[in-house]
């Protein structure tokens, strides 16, 4: 089917541009043209005035819509995150993992299988968050569950998850040059968090290849004066992207501005976001503007997609354009998601579309 969307604002990753039209076949960019320049071909989607925008991508996510996916092992539960995506403005989702027992990463990797299998759509990969993490940085995650990474487990993990296993945080001071040069060799996404490294170790990590840090300044070593920490190492590195939960609960709205202007375009997007639940391992209880455990400790957002480019925009000093590519393009350009995340000719076309008060009105994917 050939589309053209017309009638718009149109950012395109880039600039956000006027009398122009986006024309598509079936689930690919064909061009972007003049408005007066549309195909007879073409049928046209009326977008009335609002905004067009490549449609967000999330790499860390562990349920939504009240399926917490550690706690709901099952294709529902993907369903159900996926939906919650879509509410925001997002199309592609990495679930996410934290840190628990091998039996259970083993499972997850079953179901995301299984819904991919039976047409599931929008699914990156799984995400797992830990358990190579420094229990003393743990934030929420059990404790129980910590441990030290071996060839022999991580060997194990690539195999039973080829094909669905993307993406692993890690801190890197409990893992040696193998383990590391395992995971990269099988082109897992490594991200470092809930660490305790010091700056030199942080450094030498991302000089070997480490790409990406978690939920920058949450549950990794401070950036201080004799110790720059992990928070130092990230911003100081000229490569390394890092992750970041816009919603002034994780992060003060203070903070994601001054990281901004430190790391310019290796900052990106993530929701952090759970489901309430009130049994299984984690415990997550809404407290209004975001989740904790029964004993208070933060555990995660209540944070969409779009709430985040909204919140970076009203209170972060944040320009809208750039939020947007911290929605998107940034995140894919992580995981090499090479035909997402802009509108140009031969990326797909999932958008988002939404009116001047940043108010979502319509998911194309």
């Amino acid at each position: 089917m050939y589309t053209a969307y017309t009638n718009g604002k149109i950012f395109t990753g880039e600039e956000i541009a006027a009398n122009k039209a986006v024309l598509t076949e079936s689930d690919v960019i064909v061009d972007v043209v003049n408005a007066d320049a549309v195909p007879s071909q073409y049928r046209t989607e009326d977008l009335k005035g609002f905004t067009l925008a490549p449609a967000f991508v999330d790499l860390q996510i562990y349920g939504g819509n009240g399926k917490l996916f550690s706690q709901d092992l099952s294709v529902e539960s993907l369903k159900a995150t996926y939906e919650y995506c879509l509410h925001g403005g997002c199309t592609h989702f990495m679930i996410t993992m934290a840190t628990n027992t091998i039996e259970k990463f083993l499972q997850g990797f079953e179901v995301v299988r299984a819904y991919r299998e039976q047409g599931g759509k929008g699914l990156l990969g799984l995400h797992l968050e830990g358990p190579y993490i420094n229990p003393v940085k743990r934030g929420a995650h059990l404790e129980a569950c910590i441990k030290t990474p071996t060839v022999e487990e991580v060997s194990m993990l690539l195999k039973k998850g080829e094909g669905v296993f993307r993406m692993m945080t890690v801190a890197p001071e409990t893992c040696d040059d193998a383990i590391i040069e395992l995971l990269q060799s099988h082109n897992i996404i490594i991200s470092a968090g809930h660490t305790n490294a010091t700056y030199q170790q942080a450094m030498t990590a991302f000089n070997k290849g480490i790409p990406a840090a978690t939920h920058l300044f949450n549950a990794m070593s401070p950036l201080q004066h004799r110790e720059p920490g992990m928070v130092g190492a990230i911003m100081n590195h000229p490569f390394v992207r890092a992750s970041i939960v816009c919603d002034g609960v994780h992060v003060d709205y203070a903070a994601v501005h001054i990281a901004k202007k430190v790391l310019g375009r290796r900052l990106f997007f993530i929701t952090d976001a759970v489901a309430e639940t009130t049994s299984g391992e984690y415990q997550h209880l809404f407290r209004g503007d975001r989740y904790a455990l029964p004993d208070g400790t933060l555990s995660g957002s209540a944070l969409t997609m779009l709430q985040c480019v909204k919140n970076a925009v009203a209170y972060a000093g944040i320009s809208l354009e750039e939020a947007l590519r911290m929605a998107a393009a940034y995140p894919a350009q992580l995981i090499t998601a090479e035909k997402l995340g802009k509108i140009e000719k031969g990326f797909q076309a999932d958008f988002v579309v939404f009116d001047d008060m940043l108010e979502l009105q319509r998911v194309y994917c």
